[in-house]
């Protein structure tokens, strides 16, 4: 039977991984997998996280299962965080949140609710989105449209073409947005931006639903949120997804959740049911170790503002570092226009290069990015530079 099955192609990023891993360059430099980089080039555990884990291992009496929905007290902790207390409380039972095994699961749990919701949604996905949203969604039995995003010309938010398109979009499909730092391509909606989409959503009636895995790396953890919460606020339905694994450094741990609002306790209610038994039939259980040390980081005020710390020294190295690769870039003379990158969030950035550029860089300089040319910011350093922005100077003059 399994020699009918046939062979697929490696993952662009993890192909890239395997290929930077056996590059004997001294010089290489890997700008392709998403993980945060501190300056020696490692993702490091949080200090934060290294206290609470040893909390946790002097005081866990059981490793007994969680349950299908996960442990309460990170359900509640998480989604104050995503949500704010204000918030929280006016949603009341509205608002069901749920753990689930990194923000993956989290995705795959919210495609399986809305195939209950309705077999027949469309999810419109910006383009470009993140690479593993359409598998994710797809899997699920979920038809995918997108919707204009990002200008690769002007470097930014095609935000007419956006909402033009928005518009068109009908009463029962689903709109997924990033809630902020977009992954791949770090530009953001604004504020304004954000209030014309929440008026579209109202006109048009459809549902929203918020990939929110980067809160706190762009320009805070309450900056961070504006859109989820105006959505939130102003909306009967919501859809929000969040992980743990880049605020948190969790990423093995796999730590997440989805957030339901619904418009009623009683809809609230059924839709945990649903979550509930979509999440027996994939996995059962959630991990506990990731959720655990999240609840007591944001529980005990010490540890909080510890992590809070380190979380903003990332951010600020990692928008420090947006700045630095701009003037690095202007003070060796490319004449080509890369202030683009400085605007953005997260961890993201299109280089803006072409596939045969990217190539360029990646076989005769050893700087590892996919043909998209979707930099990891994190990946740039003190040490690597000058070298980048040498050798990217260098392919654009050839």
């Amino acid at each position: 039977m399994f020699q009918s099955i046939e062979l697929l192609p490696a993952d662009p990023i993890l192909g890239l991984m395997a290929t930077y891993r056996s590059d004997t360059n001294p010089k290489k430099i890997d700008l392709g997998i998403g993980v945060y980089k501190d300056e020696t080039g490692a993702t490091p555990v949080m200090t934060s996280v290294k206290k609470a884990e040893d909390l946790i291992l002097q005081s866990q009496m059981t490793k007994s299962y969680i349950g299908p929905t996960g442990a309460a007290g990170y359900n509640k902790t998480v989604a104050e965080l995503i949500f704010g207390t204000s918030l929280m409380e006016n949603l009341g039972n509205r608002r069901v949140t749920v753990q689930s095994p990194g923000g993956c699961g989290g995705l795959r749990l919210a495609a399986e609710f809305i195939k209950k919701a309705n077999p027949d949604a469309t999810i419109w996905v910006s383009n470009p989105t993140w690479a593993n949203h359409v598998p994710l969604l797809v899997s699920a039995g979920l038809k995918i449209e997108s919707y204009p995003y990002y200008d690769y010309n002007c470097h930014s938010v095609c935000f007419d073409e956006m909402i033009c398109c928005l518009k068109k979009v009908e009463k029962g499909d689903i709109v997924l947005l990033h809630g902020c730092c977009h992954n791949p391509c770090g530009a953001d909606l604004n504020q304004e931006q954000w209030r014309q989409v929440r008026d579209v959503t109202l006109e048009q009636g459809f549902t929203v639903f918020i990939d929110l895995a980067y809160q706190g790396l762009g320009d805070g953890l309450e900056e961070d949120t504006f859109g989820t919460r105006l959505m939130a606020e102003s909306l009967p339905e919501l859809i929000v997804v969040s992980s743990c694994s880049k605020n948190f450094g969790l990423y093995r741990e796999r730590t997440g959740a989805i957030s339901v609002i619904c418009d009623s306790d009683t809809t609230a209610t059924i839709a945990t049911t649903q979550i509930a038994a979509a999440a027996r039939a994939m996995y059962s259980m959630p991990p506990d170790h990731g959720a655990a040390i999240v609840e007591l980081i944001l529980n005990d005020p010490d540890l909080r503002t510890e992590w809070d710390a380190e979380l903003t020294q990332m951010r600020d190295r990692i928008n420090g570092l947006r700045v630095q690769l701009v003037s690095k870039i202007q003070e060796i003379g490319i004449n080509e226009d890369f202030s683009f990158i400085q605007r953005e969030r997260g961890m993201f950035s299109f280089l803006g290069v072409n596939v045969e550029q990217v190539q360029r860089l990646v076989n005769d300089y050893s700087i590892y990015l996919v043909n998209s040319s979707r930099i990891n910011v994190a990946g740039i350093n003190n040490d690597n530079l000058e070298y980048l922005a040498t050798s990217l100077a260098e392919v654009l003059a050839s």
